[in-house]
């Protein structure tokens, strides 16, 4: 019976939303075929468009089954994005030196929030809303200006291109085989992906994580070291705000004050969306990227039906997101009559 409990409550939102994501793809080939929508390239698109939320959907993923939430890593993504910017045109500095600083600073930042979620017992919504308005404003302190990095090493790997010549390719008109590609950015992506679920599934730390999440008070009694769970969580999270942040910049090339604005509601969407409960205790990475993958079908529907805004997106999400929590909140129900 807990086995059969287990399927229902916590992978049945998987498969809900791998089978959603699969319907949504698969109406797109068929209403766009003529517009070439079953190009490898368009599927191959999604994650090269969305490698930066990927991976802040996954450190917001571990956040949120913890029982906690950030909603500051938006802001935290347009820091880096300004302060990769600044320092690399402004201050001359290079590329690598540039990527170190802002790695650290989205540790120190998980540091401090992590500090005061944990050990003082501050609300996560609190702390993080503080962080939000403190980084984006830190950002527009830098520069309230626009500015574009121009610094050749970054935008090399911007513009590196990693051809899948196994997917084929198509011949335009001036003859030139032209094949399906990605960019390291997406590498990275999955590479982060795959160490947070081996990390939550197959370590120690992991199992504590969704102990913490399940049940505080249990895993106090069980010796778990509940408060430097916690920390590290945040200190691991605000690592990946600063990579993905970085992975955003590499697709921008610029910095500026209203840079993905939003982001962290979208991060919270595509992890509740791929079965993460807001209670905490449960969810899965792969899940919040099916969810990221939703997100961006949706805007390539609107970008090859044309006249449609990009408001819909948005619109479409939060439909969703309504769907999935009343889901949970059913599922949760029942357990409880159980």
């Amino acid at each position: 019976m807990k086995k059969r409990e287990k399927i229902d409550g916590k992978v049945f939102l998987l498969i809900i939303t791998i089978l959603l994501f699969l319907v949504m793809y698969a109406a797109g080939l068929i209403i766009f075929k003529s517009k070439g929508f079953a190009k490898p390239q368009v599927f191959l698109n999604l994650f090269i468009s969305n490698a930066g939320l990927i991976v802040i959907a996954a450190g917001m993923t571990m956040v949120m089954i913890t029982g906690g939430i950030d909603i500051s890593v938006g802001s935290i993504v347009a820091l880096t994005c300004m302060m990769l910017a600044w320092m690399m045109e402004i201050k001359g500095m290079g590329a690598v030196p540039a990527l170190v600083i802002v790695l650290i600073m989205g540790i120190v930042f998980g540091l401090v929030q992590g500090f005061l979620i944990a050990y003082l017992k501050i609300q996560p919504f609190i702390v993080t809303l503080a962080g939000m308005f403190f980084a984006r404003g830190l950002t527009a302190i830098i520069s309230q200006e626009m500015i574009s990095i121009k610094n050749e090493l970054f935008l090399k790997w911007a513009k590196s291109k990693i051809n899948l010549t196994f997917l084929g390719g198509t011949v335009n008109k001036k003859g030139v085989v032209n094949y399906s590609f990605i960019y390291p950015s997406v590498i990275i992506a999955l590479i982060v992906l795959i160490g947070i679920f081996v990390l939550l599934k197959f370590t120690k730390f992991g199992r504590t994580i969704y102990a913490v999440g399940g049940n505080e008070q249990s895993a106090l009694m069980m010796g778990l070291n509940v408060r430097r769970t916690k920390l590290l969580v945040y200190v691991i999270n605000g690592f990946l705000c600063s990579l993905g942040g970085f992975l955003f910049a590499l697709n921008t090339c610029a910095g500026f004050v209203e840079q993905a604005k939003g982001f962290e509601m979208e991060a919270i969407a595509s992890a509740v969306i791929g079965g993460t409960l807001l209670t905490g205790g449960v969810g899965n990475v792969f899940g919040s990227l099916f969810g990221v993958l939703i997100k961006g079908t949706i805007e390539t529907f609107i970008t090859f039906q044309g006249t449609l805004s990009s408001w819909w997106t948005k619109i479409t999400i939060a439909a969703l997101l309504a769907f999935f929590i009343i889901l949970q909140s059913l599922f949760a129900k029942a357990k409880e009559k159980h």
